[in-house]
């Protein structure tokens, strides 16, 4: 992906940013899979009392869950916009989040070795290197730290589902959300992850039923959305 075409990411995010709020809004299926998010975390790891950093935080969706039990959060995210509305809704919810613009790989060296978890969901899919976000999420955790990936297997059922779907036929996501060619498929982010310092503790999938607007885990079927959860081994 060109710098251009990730500006125009951040710019689409930016447009859209009053919204993150609106449960009826475009970002709708993220409240509605973000207990599944929380659960997914929170089963593999404690979190409350933790440094948890999240990653392409959006407007707070995940932030906020994380925050809600106990975890000492901060949140990365470079939508100027987007952290102005996770901000103002901290007015609203009463927890205390650490919200900045920055990116991972600024923030991984002002503090390596800092969080004890990492989240990095649904971010993976919108960049134009995630192997530099993977390894700068690794550089900010402490040694036996935890991180949590989430993207889109660039399958054919990801892309009729993901895209076609979501986006056009149940416009439950924003038109121009996702581009498939930046999917990416388990065995390639296994790969990468095999080269690192970290042992692979778990992977999943995740289901979506548009119908009662509900999502569950599935450990079988990762042909569109999965977890990865890795613990980081050394530095």
């Amino acid at each position: 992906m060109s710098a251009n075409h990730y500006d125009h990411e951040i710019e689409q995010f930016d447009s859209q940013a009053a919204f993150w709020w609106d449960l009826q809004g475009p970002f709708k299926t993220l409240h509605q899979i973000n207990p599944v998010r929380l659960k997914y975390i929170t089963d593999q790891v404690r979190i409350d009392d933790q440094s948890v950093l999240d990653v392409g935080c959006g407007g707070g969706i995940l932030s906020e869950a994380l925050a809600s039990t106990g975890a000492e959060v901060t949140g990365l995210d470079l939508s100027k916009a987007s952290l102005q509305t996770a901000k103002l809704h901290l007015h609203e919810s009463g927890l205390k989040i650490n919200y900045q613009q920055q990116s991972i790989e600024l923030f991984a060296d002002e503090n390596p070795g800092s969080q004890d978890v990492v989240c990095c969901l649904e971010m993976l899919e919108h960049v134009p290197d995630p192997e530099s976000i993977i390894d700068a999420c690794l550089k900010a955790l402490k040694p036996g730290g935890w991180l949590f990936l989430s993207t889109l297997n660039r399958t054919p059922k990801a892309m009729m589902l993901g895209i076609f779907a979501a986006e056009h036929v149940l416009k439950i996501v924003p038109k121009g959300t996702h581009h498939f060619e930046q999917f990416i498929k388990p065995s390639e982010l296994v790969k990468v992850l095999n080269n690192k310092a970290v042992r692979i503790e778990d992977i999943s999938g995740m289901r979506y039923n548009p119908i009662t607007q509900s999502a569950s885990l599935d450990k079988q079927d990762l042909d569109i959305n999965y977890f990865i959860a890795v613990q980081k081994t050394n530095d």
